[in-house]
């Protein structure tokens, strides 16, 4: 079929007194399609008024494709089954210029945005070679709208503290953050609502206006709204990850550093300028960072094992052994894992991130081997020992005996007597504990009641008689009293 312009130029050769045959010579065409031409009398296109196999089943197609919820494969195999001839791309030809299931495809914006005005922020899965083998990893991006200056990481997963990790190391690297944030309605940030009429997380809100921004989502099937951030990912896949190989996610995450240094200060041809550039005149528009920009953490309860060991995320972190069976409290930071009791740290531990579940032990959170030959010794002596030989160092040959006889590793016992070093003087205390040694008399009942005997005298004073006179201080007191 001739185009407009073709039967336009045989309608003003004709008028200019040329013939058929020197039209159809001229712009090679059959002299039968010139006289079809000259013969209508119009530059127009006739439409094509031809027969559609799938008119006549029109009705039975709108039906079917409201009952099998759009699938043109059901629809097909519905119709073949009713003894309708029809091939399936006849079908879909027909549905596609009929407006059946298909919306017209719709243009797409432009969006200008001033200097400072706007960022997004979005991620998206990408497959990268890690550790010598293929894992699918989240990558998460955010761009300055007016400069396109573009900083991205990699994580395991994406949960809100992760959201909020990456948020405070972009604005950082950045130095700096306008005043809106725009995203999807990811779960991360949105607690209910889309586009407009989002409300985010208060945990989320309350993180973003203390780094000087605000969340902004775009209205839900919007995609151009945030193409900014969604144009550079089919880049970094095509680019950064093409080729490359990681052994770990801290690698990853320093060579995405790296590579953001140099995609930031290479030219753009659909800028017409250099990122990097166009961040300069941009900078003096952002919003500052706070003077202190706190480190982000995320806190667990947890018990402390009877191996000494405390889990988060399937990976266990050893704590000091002394707080076995204690409530501890557990900070994770971006590299971190910290154990605290009470507001005292008393572990620290690299974070693992991205491997298989395992274990994490520092030397110091287990107790010293016993020495060779003395594989019935005590692993160490507790604090009241410690505390007992600090007051009377005499006492060390009867705390030693003591500690053997007793149970387990003689605590309770021990604790007795650092009581009684509290309670009683000195001088009577330590001529109990010799005559206690030299009788190898550990019963620390019986050693209170030697100490109160030889204080008796002192510190008790016998009654008078009845007769008045004195009691004889030579008398030894009953045993019991």
């Amino acid at each position: 079929m001739l185009d407009q312009s073709t039967r336009t130029a045989i309608l003003e050769l004709h008028e200019r007194g040329h013939g058929s045959r020197n039209i159809a010579r001229a712009l090679a065409l059959s002299r039968g399609a010139v006289l079809g031409v000259l013969r209508s009398r119009s530059a127009e296109v006739p439409p094509l008024d031809r027969a559609e196999q799938a008119e006549p089943h029109r009705q039975e197609i709108l039906e079917l494709h409201a009952r099998c919820k759009g699938n043109l494969v059901r629809v097909h195999e519905e119709l073949v089954l009713a003894g309708a001839a029809l091939s399936y791309p006849a079908l879909t030809a027909f549905c596609r210029r009929h407006g059946i299931g298909h919306e017209p495809a719709k243009p797409a914006g432009q969006y200008h945005f001033d200097p400072g005005q706007e960022m997004q922020h979005d991620t998206s899965p990408h497959d990268v070679e890690l550790g010598g083998r293929l894992r699918r990893v989240q990558t998460a991006s955010l761009v300055l709208c007016h400069s396109r200056m573009l900083f991205f990481q990699h994580y395991p997963t994406f949960t809100r503290f992760d959201c909020k990790v990456f948020l405070t190391d972009a604005v950082r690297y950045l130095d700096g953050c306008c005043a809106t944030c725009m995203i999807d309605n990811t779960h991360v940030v949105v607690l209910h609502g889309t586009g407009s009429e989002m409300v985010p997380v208060p945990e989320m809100a309350a993180f973003a206006e203390r780094l000087g921004f605000g969340f902004q989502a775009h209205e839900k099937g919007d995609a151009n709204r945030s193409a900014r951030v969604e144009r550079p990912f089919y880049y970094i896949e095509t680019n950064f990850h093409a080729g490359r190989k990681f052994e770990d996610f801290d690698h990853l995450n320093r060579e995405a550093v790296i590579w953001c240094d140099k995609v930031n200060g290479t030219f753009k041809r659909h800028l017409r300028a250099v990122p990097r550039e166009l961040y300069a005149s941009e900078r003096s528009r952002l919003k500052p960072l706070p003077l202190w920009v706190p480190e982000v953490y995320a806190l667990h309860h947890r018990i402390v094992d009877i191996e000494g060991y405390v889990t988060v995320h399937a990976h266990r972190y050893s704590a000091p052994y002394a707080l076995i069976a204690r409530r501890v409290e557990v900070r994770e930071t971006k590299d971190e894992i910290q154990i605290f009791e009470g507001p005292r740290r008393v572990a620290t531990h690299r974070r693992i991130v991205g491997r298989d579940p395992g274990r994490t032990t520092l030397a110091e959170h287990r107790p010293p081997r016993r020495p060779p030959g003395q594989a019935g010794a005590a692993l160490t002596a507790p604090a009241e020992e410690h505390e007992i030989l600090r007051a009377e160092p005499e006492l060390a040959e009867y705390v030693i005996a003591l500690r053997t006889r007793a149970a387990g590793r003689g605590t309770m016992a021990l604790r007795q007597l650092l009581r009684l070093v509290r309670d009683y003087p000195r001088g009577p205390l330590l001529e109990a504990v010799r005559a206690a040694t030299h009788y190898r008399l550990y019963d620390l009942e019986r050693l209170e009641r030697m100490i109160l005997r030889n204080i008796a005298h002192d510190y008790f004073p016998p009654p008078p008689l009845s007769d008045g006179t004195a009691a004889d201080d030579d008398k030894e007191p009953d045993d019991e009293g």
